[in-house]
């Protein structure tokens, strides 16, 4: 055996059986099986989606969980929570308080962000000097009409009453105003996206992601397109009117989460790569730095795995200290010539249902595998 090594595990999710906190535990009790003497350090990851605060939680030390209930996408109270990191920054997953998990029956025309903007109020009012919100997973088509709404600003209709929740009353818009929007914290706010739409148009909230949130017709999507079209053009219009910069709608990543990227630019947040954000948050480069090799994974390796997602942030991270990178993935269908060592789950278990079946266990198999051929290198 080689002299003992410190070995980081820094994997996303595997959606559907493993959390990012599941899957490195896994990973790191494979390796102890071959490797006892080993420090291992666990970093699971996120790019933004469900799960960003579980991640967060595991590789922050001193964070700490804030109780939060706020109304859930179909208007029903929801206990959520965000995470509170030792320098004041506060963490705010989407997922957890106005997620397509929260929805039973999908609404297209009515779920709205309004709970996510509740939480974010929350932790402006508990004090954090500093935002980061972590958008994916989302249940509405909104625009962000939603978040912006539980911020102070206004959506009236042509009488000039408060438009419905929802893209539904998107259609109704005549004005907003945003002159009574809480202000960004003192450190301002970041928003993790890992997707880089527009708003609008043929790669846009509606046409590409309106879909999977019940938009089942090309009709039901147009009218999707239609009302976040009429949100975009109040929106920009009645800004300066507000004392604000207009949004442009073709700004990489506003199509995110519903257009709820769209509607925190225009209170002025920036949008960041998530897997990145998640990274720098969680101390990762240092730890890389500091280790003699890496395991990182997903679900399903592919072409768009080196595209912003959780295990091209730790190739990135990885690279300046020449840290070599290995990578355990249920479904590999891509090159693995960037690693020094890929395993694939399914083909260790014979099939990836058999994999998923029983992710933990083929997890751990990996692991050491990869383990044992560390040892002989």
């Amino acid at each position: 055996m080689t002299a003992p090594s410190t070995i980081v595990f820094a994997p996303d999710s595997f959606k559907g059986s493993l959390t990012a906190r599941q899957a490195a535990a896994a990973m790191a009790r494979g390796w102890a099986s071959v490797r006892p003497l080993d420090t291992l350090v666990l970093k699971p990851m996120a790019d933004g989606g469900e799960g960003t605060l579980d991640a967060v939680e595991a590789a922050v030390p001193g964070a700490t969980r804030i109780p939060v209930r706020v109304a859930g996408p179909r208007d029903l109270a929801v206990d959520a929570s965000w995470l509170l990191l030792a320098d004041g920054t506060g963490v705010i997953e989407l997922a957890s308080t106005s997620g397509l998990t929260l929805l039973g029956a999908l609404r297209p025309d009515d779920a709205h962000s309004r709970g996510f903007g509740q939480a974010i109020v929350a932790a402006l009012e508990y004090g954090v000097r500093r935002l980061v919100l972590a958008i994916g997973g989302s249940s509405s088509t909104d625009g962000g009409a939603g978040v912006l709404d539980a911020l102070g600003a206004r959506f009236l209709d042509a009488a000039g009453r408060p438009v419905r929740a929802g893209n539904r009353g998107l259609h109704d818009l005549v004005s907003a105003d945003l002159r009574s929007m809480r202000p960004l914290p003192p450190d301002g706010v970041e928003v993790l996206c890992d997707v880089t739409n527009p708003l609008l148009g043929a790669t846009g909230a509606a046409a590409i992601y309106g879909p999977q949130k019940g938009a089942s017709t090309e009709r039901s999507t147009r009218t999707l397109e239609r009302g976040l079209a009429t949100f975009a053009r109040v929106l920009d219009r009645d800004a300066v009117g507000s004392g604000r910069a207009g949004v442009d709608p073709s700004h990489p990543g506003a199509g995110a989460a519903g257009g709820v990227g769209f509607g925190l630019l225009a209170w002025g947040a920036a949008l960041v790569a998530g897997s990145t954000g998640i990274a720098e948050m969680s101390g990762l480069a240092a730890a890389l730095a500091s280790c003699h090799a890496v395991v990182t994974g997903e679900g399903s390796f592919d072409s768009q795995s080196a595209s912003g997602k959780v295990v091209s942030a730790v190739l990135a991270a990885a690279a300046p200290s020449a840290t070599e990178v290995s990578l355990i993935a249920g479904v590999i269908s891509a090159s693995t010539e960037q690693f020094v060592d890929a395993v694939s789950l399914a083909a260790l278990a014979g099939s990836a249902e058999s994999a998923q079946a029983e992710a933990e266990r083929w997890a751990e198999v990996a692991s050491a595998a990869l383990a044992e051929r560390f040892q002989g290198r």
